[in-house]
This record gives C-alpha cells, structure tokens and sequence, in this order.
C-alpha cells in the first residue's frame, strides 16, 4: 500500500502543468523575442525564428552553414530565451562501419534583450570533453515590405560581370585559400581537383569587387553529373546550382533558394548542358527563371541562407560563386542595377 502524501502527487503534478502551460502561453503572447533575428555569430552568418504556435514556443535555426532546421526546444527563463539544439552523433562505429557507440550532442543557447538588441551565448560539448562557450549578438529583422510590382521596376545600364577573357573583376573572397577558377574559351570554369594521396586543397569562393544593392542578374551554368555549386545574391543568398535532374522538387535543388524556397516546378536540364538563370532581387523577394520557366514567383527571402559573407540583408554585396564544392562553368554574366 502507498502512502497517503504519494497519492496526492498526480494531482499536484497536473496542477503544476497546467499552471505553467498558462504562465508559458501568456509569456508567449508579450513575448518580445517572437519574431526574426539576424545572428552575428564570430566569423560568420546566422538566423533564427522564433514563433508562438498554439500558446507554445518554437523556432528554426541557421547556424554558420547548411540549411535552415527546427530546433530542440524554445523556453523563457525570466527574461531569458533558452534554446537547445540535440543531435545524435556517432563516436565509434565497427569495421563494417555500422555504429555502436552513439551520443545525443546538444547546444544550449541563452539570449538576453539589450537596447532593443539581442546578446548571446551558446553552450557545446567540447570534443575532448568540457564546455565551450561563445558569445554573439543579434539584431531584429524588420517585417517585409509589400511585394514589389515587378512590372514598374526601371533598371539602369547593364553590368557585364565576366569580359570571357580573364577573371578581372572578381577576387578570392579568402586570399589564402586556393583559386581553382579559370578562364577557358571565353568560359569561367572552376575545377577543384584534389590530389591523390597528397594533402587535401582548401579551394575558395570567387566574389565580384563590385558590390550591389537590388539587380536583376542573367547568367548561363553548366554543371556535370553529380556536381554541386551556389550563386550568391550580394553575398547572402544563395541559388543552388546543383545536378538534380529529374529529382522530385526540393529546395536545394537547381535553382532553389537554398533550404528557403522550394521551385514550384522541375525545369532542369540534363548534367553537362548549358542552364540559363534569370534572377530578380527587389526589396527582399525574389523571382527566377530557369531555362526560361519561372520556378520562383516573387516570393519572400525570410533571412540570409548559409555561407552568407553576412547576417545584414540591408547592405549592398557581391555576387559570390562557390568554388569548393564541384565543378562547374559559367559564361555571359550580366547584371542589371534596379534604379530607386
């Protein structure tokens, strides 16, 4: 028989639920982190979302590089926002390479308001044990203005990026990495070969020194079976440029907005044929054509995509084209400024 005192727990603990289920919804509905935040993480990009979803907290994450994922869980501690992010590693796998030792990896994120802003640390197993610690900020991104009417855009006198002779007007964006663009009959052809049996080659991404607010940008790729690149809009947003023929529609295909924005429909090409990508950038929305079908409508850029030079959408950038990912060609560059 059970005590009488571990008979009334049910109840308190139900009791407890609901109370803090109420607390978390009121929270929730004042809460001045719901919304979009652009992270300055040290060294490069991120982005995060916070949303209130049937009285609860939940979010999405980008963290330096990859796609946009959920994360683990969103709680306010006081007036601080904790987030955790939990992925399972392998740390040992046998000789046939299948796991046997697995750990659950998590990330704990604590962010405070300063002065409107956001200040941040995040919280990670080290690899060889311990905690490591890393500050950051964030800035709140402003809501998205109407979308543009494409039809009334006036744009100025088109930019040539790529003369078809030599890489003039483009540079390493880390001049101590490797360059493996070059030019050949009048194509811009990017060729990361790795050595055998030497040290591997870190290869680098091209930008334009030129940097640019609100475009339109054409531009011809080829890219090779199983190949894989990425064209950056003023450094921040990538188009993928991938072999996904005949793939089902998927937002890292060919001409998606990586991991944001899905094509609406398949218009790739075969491997090793000449693509053609008509890009309209305008006050944060977008609209592409591939090889002449419109596969993004004028839809919403939500944040910066991963490998962004930066976390600020509202600053002028380059275009940037991956350059250590695969092969890949491009030819006839041509941007067109959108006059405001």
């Amino acid at each position: 028989m059970k005590p009488k005192g571990q008979l009334a727990r049910p109840a308190i603990t139900v009791l407890i639920f609901f109370v803090f289920t109420i607390t978390g919804f009121s929270q929730a509905q004042d809460n001045p982190f719901l919304g979009r935040w652009a992270l300055f993480l040290p060294g490069g990009p991120g982005w995060l979302d916070i949303r209130q979803e049937k009285g609860y907290l939940d979010g999405d994450i980008l963290w330096y590089a990859g796609s946009v994922v959920p994360v683990s869980s969103v709680l306010m501690k006081n007036d601080t926002l904790v987030i955790t992010r939990s992925q399972d590693l392998v740390r040992k796998r046998d000789a046939d390479g299948n796991p046997v030792r697995t750990q659950t990896y998590t990330t704990w994120i604590e962010c405070i308001l300063v002065n409107g802003g956001m200040v941040g640390k995040v919280m990670s197993p080290g690899r060889r044990g311990g905690i490591n610690t890393t500050g950051f900020t964030g800035k709140k991104i402003p809501d998205l203005p109407e979308p543009p009417n494409l039809r009334k855009i006036k744009y100025g006198e088109p930019v040539q990026l790529f003369n078809g002779k030599d890489l003039t007007g483009w540079t390493l964006i880390n001049p101590n990495q490797t360059n493996g663009f070059k030019v050949m009959d009048g194509v811009m052809v990017n060729d990361p070969v790795q050595p055998e049996g030497g040290p591997r080659v870190s290869y680098g991404n091209l930008r334009t020194i030129d940097e640019f607010e609100d475009f339109n940008l054409t531009i011809e790729v080829n890219i090779p079976e199983g190949s894989n690149s990425g064209i950056y809009l003023r450094g921040i947003y990538e188009v993928q440029v991938l072999d996904s023929y005949k793939r089902p529609l998927d937002p890292h295909n060919m001409g998606a907005i990586y991991s944001r924005i899905t094509p609406s429909v398949n218009a790739e090409k075969p491997a090793g044929e000449w693509q053609s990508l008509d890009i309209t950038l305008c006050d944060r929305y977008v609209t592409i054509l591939l090889n002449g079908k419109k596969i993004i409508d004028n839809k919403p850029l939500y944040g910066v995509t991963g490998g962004a030079l930066t976390s600020d959408e509202f600053i002028p950038g380059p275009i940037y084209l991956q350059g250590d990912h695969g092969k890949v060609s491009y030819r006839n560059i041509v941007l067109r400024p959108i006059m405001k």
